[in-house]
């Protein structure tokens, strides 16, 4: 049995690959505040101020896009949310780099100049047209969550408890825990994974993010828009979600300064976000709704899978930052036929890259 501790993303998505390869597995979660509850679940596989190709989309999605239609069948819930994404040119200097990215070869399958400019144009500024990205969307990431727990409560699975480190019990032949016997327990905790004392030399960076929620009084746009922030409609409920911010822990300076990130919303958040809105938005909105989520990113935004390097019995499955959505499928399937199949585990997210810093630490 593998004992999964978190029922984000991470693990929710792990424990449905497990499940689906015969293996038996339990969840356990507190009631503490998650980043993938207030997370807007975008996924875009053109990325960045100056339009890039986000890191493996030729593999990431077209799996995500054959795999969330068919988890909704399975949990029998609507959570997956194609559309395309649409990004109104700023400048005719902007228009001209746009055009130019959109001849690339890595980019011409994604990106496209607009077609349906006139669609927008109601609710954007676009006098100079756009690109559209193909591939693009949004999961409704607590209504997935939420249809994995009622099928994990379904299945006799899950336990909502605080887990506590301490109260493992590490032996040669695996991890007991409240008197059961397990083979495996892979932490899948999100930010707080920065407090598990098996795992806090991992170079952990967690990112603040804050976004909004508007009532829209005029034109909604008919797919996501991007420019400087995203903004997401909702055209049948006439609101719309709009991000986000990055806001990083500092590392120097007098306190406050080294206070740690809040799950709280600011005023600063909320007028970064209406300040670059109101640049190319002309429908008239109201604020509804604010919140604020702390994304369990790393150094080198690259996910955290494997191991421990003394403790085999333990795994880890985090670091998915601000792009969970696209990359915990196809991920949670990788660590999935390591865990069950014992096939190798891409370098570029293996934990073995940071067992240095496990090995330094236990020097000192």
């Amino acid at each position: 049995m593998i004992l999964l501790v978190g029922q984000g993303l991470a693990g929710s998505l792990l424990a449905d690959a497990l499940l689906r390869r015969g293996r038996t597995v339990r969840v356990v979660a507190d009631a503490r505040p998650t980043s993938s509850g207030a997370a807007a679940g975008l996924f875009n596989p053109v990325t960045g101020r100056k339009p890039q190709l986000t890191w493996l989309a030729d593999a990431l999605f077209p799996f995500l896009h054959r795999f969330y239609p068919d988890l909704e069948a399975r949990l029998g819930a609507r959570f997956f949310h194609p559309m395309p994404l649409y990004r109104p040119f700023g400048s005719p200097e902007e228009r001209a780099f746009g055009l130019a990215l959109a001849e690339q070869p890595g980019l011409r399958a994604f990106l496209q100049p607009a077609p349906d400019d006139a669609a927008y144009a109601d609710a954007v500024r676009n006098e100079l047209g756009g690109l559209r990205t193909a591939g693009a969307g949004w999961v409704d990431v607590p209504a997935l969550l939420a249809a994995f727990r009622r099928e994990f409560q379904a299945r006799g699975i899950f336990l909502e408890k605080t887990f506590s480190h301490a109260s493992l019990n590490i032996a040669p032949w695996g991890v007991e825990w409240e008197g059961q016997r397990y083979a495996t327990v892979v932490f899948c905790e999100g930010v707080y994974g920065a407090e598990n004392p098996f795992f806090d030399w991992l170079p952990f960076n967690p990112v603040k993010g804050e976004s909004l929620t508007l009532r829209l009084d005029g034109p909604v746009p008919p797919g996501i828009v991007n420019r400087g922030v995203w903004l997401i409609p909702n055209g049948a409920a006439r609101t719309a979600r709009v991000g986000a911010t990055y806001v990083w822990k500092s590392s120097g300076g007098a306190p406050p300064d080294r206070a740690p990130l809040t799950w709280e919303p600011t005023p600063d958040g909320r007028d970064f976000l209406l300040q670059k809105l109101d640049v190319w938005l002309k429908t008239p909105y109201a604020v509804a709704g604010q919140v604020a989520g702390i994304r369990p990113a790393v150094q080198g935004r690259r996910p955290l899978l494997g191991l421990h390097p003394e403790f085999p019995q333990l795994g880890i499955f985090n670091g998915l930052g601000s792009k969970g959505v696209s990359l915990a499928p196809f991920f949670a399937q990788q660590f999935a036929e390591f865990l069950v199949d014992g096939k190798e585990l891409p370098e570029a997210v293996n934990i073995n890259r940071f067992f240095s810093l496990y090995s330094g630490r236990k020097r000192v």
